[in-house]
């Protein structure tokens, strides 16, 4: 079975200055590892059409998926959908369905401002948000959905039936504190004979200036990511030490 693959597209300028930390990525990511879809990329741009419009024909022509999240509100600088609309040559117009819901939700206080939200690519897909009504959408093979957290990840399981389903990716962790660079070379060898099991080496320094090593092997194979874990732990224990087992 092929496995799908997938980009995240992160939009929005307080991200890129760093007033704003991203919390959507990691949710995202665990969720399509669970699925069974490789995600191959993350980009973070900015609130700039032509940048959204390059960046999105490019990651939807290489990849089946790609999630978008940030700029659909109401304010001046919410420019996603207008943006995603030219990309595929489509006029944005205020889609009927979207505007009813946002009138069944604010009802007297749905001002003009709140009616941009309404603006969606013509013959786009809406995407329900249970939480504040503004909804998503999707064209083509893009999602659209908001940077909230709580907001996209509610909209994100309400999409999980349409996205296309691999084999599960399963993984497993191995901590202790040895040096990297003491089992560089035996590390290479493991994954020179195991290509399907990725081997993450990620040191750390913690601020009593303790060094520790994790070790984190992903696979579709879970058998065979046990046998992998398992020359490592006998490795480790060559060094001296016992793995600790996530």
């Amino acid at each position: 079975m092929a496995t799908p693959t997938a980009a995240i597209l992160i939009i929005g300028n307080e991200i890129l200055s760093g007033r704003t930390q991203d919390m959507n990525v990691q949710f995202i990511a665990q969720h399509l590892s669970t699925l069974g879809i490789n995600l191959k990329e993350v980009r973070i741009i900015p609130d700039d059409e032509q940048v959204i419009i390059d960046t999105v024909n490019s990651l939807s022509n290489q990849y089946e998926t790609v999630f978008t999240t940030g700029g659909i509100g109401a304010t001046h600088d919410d420019i996603t959908a207008a943006s995603i609309a030219k990309a595929f040559g489509r006029e944005l117009v205020q889609d009927k369905r979207a505007l009813e819901i946002l009138t069944d939700y604010y009802g007297d206080k749905l001002n003009n401002a709140r009616k941009r939200m309404a603006l969606i690519p013509e013959g786009a897909q809406l995407i329900t948000n249970p939480l504040s009504a503004a909804p998503g959408f999707k064209i083509k093979n893009v999602f659209c959905m908001a940077g909230i957290p709580p907001v996209m990840q509610k909209m994100f399981e309400l999409i999980i039936p349409q996205l296309p389903k691999g084999e599960k990716f399963y993984s497993k962790s191995l901590h202790c504190s040895i040096l990297e660079n003491n089992l560089a070379d035996a590390l290479a060898d493991i994954q020179n004979r195991f290509p399907t099991v990725d081997i993450g080496s990620y040191p750390k320094y913690n601020p009593t200036g303790e060094y520790s090593l994790n070790l984190v092997l992903r696979g579709i194979n879970e058998e065979l990511i046990h046998t992998v874990s398992q020359e490592i732990i006998d490795l480790i224990r060559q060094q001296g030490e016992e793995a600790i087992v996530e």
